[in-house]
């Protein structure tokens, strides 16, 4: 559906669609307009107009988020396009703003905020090439490091020198652009452009490596934390990094798999959780916890009843809860406020299915997204899980894949979804009857795309048909077999590649090693 224009926003795109007029133009141009012809220039991807217009910004802050998002000339959210074309003329303005400008005391441009960028699996921009934000983060360290080195080797204005901008920006650092960053961290104090970090990634780094590089990256600014794939960080190395770095704006911490391991506890293990829960409740604000693939069992309390901060978001997917641990989230503070929730790889319906209705019931006024992946759920289950989600009337998202579901209980759970207003994303299963029979749940890798294809589109045409005839085509309903998007693993999907293959080998060749010795 077409977004309304106002005619000043038409008139912005006239004015920019011409990039050479506009371009000997800009000096004429009221400064309240240039956040208008940015997202004007952005929409159309005039790559030379929003290099100039970032290059001559005249006003104090300049944040993505805002000037892309939704405003009253333009409704439309042009934050999720990663434009490449658009994003790389916006980073280069912001260094030839520093160089470049005629007169640098009447610069005014104090705070950059790019943190606002989203990234989206489908993109509209006609370029089709996008920046995620790995290579936001290369090109902007790239550039932070071209200007330290151009300001030494040059007789600068004085001006320039006395420019300070910060630039807001969520680091995505791997192997592989580990070295550029670092430097461009180091050099930040002597740089125009001051690198703020205010959520930091990491996949696919040494330990020793992220541990320098967290430090140099300010803790203390640090709003978002999250330590994925491929970087070794067990809970001995948790207790560590928390007594040694302090992050006292911290909201939102996602660990590796298997930072925890409750089966192989010791005395000393018991104290560490103990010792990270209270460091966890002390210095941070979290309000988002991400710890999948950690056994937990029957530690879940030690671990958040120190925290002073309710949780908005909780991942304690394939953690092994128990009952004592449902019950504490069913009873606990947090349970009000969960926005985000994600139990897949527990056997809810078998286990605890009063406890879970309980939880529901507690968050139901504010949950927007329930994972349950791989939770059992069955045919004869679907009444309970209707009746669980009932209360959820703020529901955006609901993924259940991998549950052994036929296309008969699917059709009943869709007609009930139909119900949930808010709802607009569901994943649901591969229908049980499209696979051979005695197929075992959860399935495996191998065995997952061995279906009815012809059968499951028949199905899946049902379902939405279902949607339809509910006037529900507002709501997304698809089977993403590996799991959802990720941004970031799309982005760097051949490095991690390469870890994986070069990780297997080293395990080859100690194995092979081991033989031999024996």
């Amino acid at each position: 559906r077409a977004t309304m224009k106002s005619l000043r926003f038409i008139s912005a795109e006239v004015f920019v669609s011409n990039a050479e007029f506009a371009r000997k133009s800009l000096s004429n141009v009221a400064h309240n307009l240039f956040p208008l012809l940015f997202k004007a220039s952005y929409l159309l991807e005039q790559g030379e107009v929003i290099h100039d217009l970032v290059e001559n910004w005249p006003l104090t802050d300049f944040n993505m988020g805002k000037l892309l998002g939704t405003t009253v000339d333009y409704q439309e959210d042009l934050s999720h396009r990663t434009c490449s074309v658009c994003l790389e003329s916006c980073l280069t303005g912001l260094r030839d703003y520093v160089l470049n400008h005629p007169s640098p005391y009447v610069k005014r441009l104090k705070v950059v905020d790019l943190t606002g960028i989203k990234d989206a699996e489908v993109q509209f921009c006609e370029c089709k090439k996008t920046m995620g934000r790995w290579a936001r983060t290369q090109l902007l360290s790239k550039l932070c490091l071209e200007l330290v080195v151009y300001l030494q080797q040059t007789q600068c204005n004085s001006g320039t020198f006395e420019i300070s901008i910060d630039v807001l920006i969520d680091l995505f650092v791997t192997e592989r652009n580990y070295d550029l960053v670092v430097q461009a961290l180091l050099k930040k104090y002597c740089c125009p452009l001051k690198i703020c970090c205010v959520a930091f990634r990491s996949d696919n780094l040494a330990l020793q490596k992220f541990f320098y590089i967290i430090k140099l990256a300010d803790p203390s600014l640090l709003r978002k934390l999250e330590i994925v794939h491929n970087v070794r960080l067990d809970m001995e190395h948790l207790e560590i990094l928390f007594n040694s770095i302090h992050f006292p704006l911290l909201m939102s911490l996602t660990l590796p798999a298997r930072t925890f391991n409750v089966q192989r506890f010791t005395a000393t293990d018991e104290r560490m959780l103990t010792n990270i829960g209270e460091k966890m409740g002390e210095m941070m604000q979290l309000t988002e916890l991400s710890m999948p693939f950690s056994i937990l069992t029957g530690r879940i309390q030690k671990l958040l009843s120190p925290l002073k901060t309710p949780l908005k978001m909780l991942d304690v997917s394939n953690c092994s809860l128990n009952h004592a641990d449902m019950a504490y989230l069913a009873s606990s503070f947090h349970a009000n406020h969960l926005e985000a929730l994600d139990l897949s790889g527990h056997n809810i319906p078998d286990l605890y299915p009063s406890i879970f209705f309980k939880l529901l019931s507690h968050s139901s006024s504010v949950l927007r997204s329930l994972t349950l992946e791989d939770c059992n759920i069955q045919d004869t289950h679907v009444n309970m899980l209707i009746l669980s989600l009932s209360p959820c009337q703020k529901l955006q998202e609901f993924k259940f894949l991998g549950n052994p579901l036929s296309s008969q209980a699917l059709k009943h759970l869709f007609t009930f979804l139909c119900e949930l207003p808010m709802l607009k994303n569901v994943e649901f299963p591969v229908p049980r009857d499209c696979y051979p029979i005695g197929i075992t749940y959860p399935i495996d890798d191998a065995s997952l795309c061995r279906f009815d294809h012809q059968k499951y589109e028949s199905v899946a045409e049902e379902l939405n048909l279902i949607l339809l005839q509910a006037n529900r085509e507002d709501v997304k309903a698809s089977t993403p077999l590996f799991g959802s998007y990720d941004a970031a693993i799309q982005e760097t999907n051949n490095e991690l590649g390469a870890y994986l293959i070069k990780s297997f080998k080293e395990t080859l060749e100690k194995f092979t090693t081991l033989n031999k010795m024996s």
